[in-house]
């Protein structure tokens, strides 16, 4: 399998800021993009069509240590960083599957392609559109312990260890950083939605698949029917048994429609 690595580059229109990109694999083009959770989301998306296509995975800047200067701040400083890539890259026939987050920024992406880079959409699990009656649900970052209290007990806390024991590692963090937290909550607003995104989604003329859990409580499926609603012709499809992140919680299923739709995209 053919791989390509390519990390801190430059992308106009924005002179200066670096975008870590994972480049791997031939054929096909599919851009992916992750959500809040933050590239290791995605990452079976990456392997999965890895090995058939060439697929490109950029880190959104201010995930996993990466710069984002205050300026840059909403979707469409993404939308145009992304879009920006694929000129400078010269993709066409481009699959961009968006996943969370990420899925918002895949479909306007969709709406903004002046170039006709794209040739099909998927999103999954994405927020974005005003739903009356749903709330998005972002995740939380776990509380660290109190500062000056590093086994989070106070000063009544018992003696520690004997040095013959070892001290016991910390837990694996689970969920996005703060600092991941900080630049999801930049991008999207204090709303998390754009009111005006459904009415522009009626502008998308490339094949486009809604993918979601049935369980989803983060982003409920009226989200993906609302997607799917607005964009011509659009599919929608419902994932049993699996909630925010389908690829990882119903593998077999999830990957299935979205590669039955694929391969019925025209090339």
């Amino acid at each position: 399998m053919t791989t390509h690595q390519t990390t801190g580059f430059t992308i106009e229109p924005y002179p200066g800021l670096p975008v870590t990109v994972r480049d791997v694999g031939a054929g096909r083009p599919v851009l992916v993009l992750h959500g809040g959770g933050g590239p290791a989301s995605v990452a079976a998306v990456v392997d999965h069509f890895a090995a058939t296509s060439r697929v490109l995975a950029p880190t959104h800047p201010g995930w996993e240590d990466t710069p984002r200067p205050e300026w840059f701040s909403d979707v469409g400083d993404l939308v145009e960083t992304y879009l920006d890539l694929l000129d400078d890259r010269d993709l066409r026939d481009v699959l961009v599957v968006g996943a969370s987050f990420g899925g918002w920024v895949a479909a306007e992406m969709t709406v903004r392609d002046r170039a006709r880079r794209i040739g099909g959409l998927v999103v999954m699990g994405a927020f974005g559109p005003r739903i009356e009656g749903h709330e998005v649900r972002f995740p939380t970052a776990p509380p660290g312990p109190p500062s000056g209290s590093p086994s989070g007990q106070g000063s009544g806390a018992s003696a520690p260890a004997p040095a013959s024991e070892p001290a016991p590692a910390p837990a694996p963090r689970r969920g996005p950083s703060p600092a991941a937290l900080q630049a999801l909550a930049a991008y999207t607003g204090p709303t998390r939605s754009d009111p005006k995104l459904l009415h522009r989604l009626a502008r998308v003329s490339v094949p486009a698949l809604a993918v979601w859990g049935e369980q989803d409580t983060a982003v409920p499926p009226d989200f993906g029917r609302a997607y799917a609603a607005a964009i011509p012709g659009a599919r929608f499809e419902l994932i049993p048994g699996a909630g925010h992140i389908p690829t990882r919680e119903a593998p077999e299923a999830t990957f299935a429609a979205i590669d039955a739709f694929a391969a019925a995209i025209p090339r």
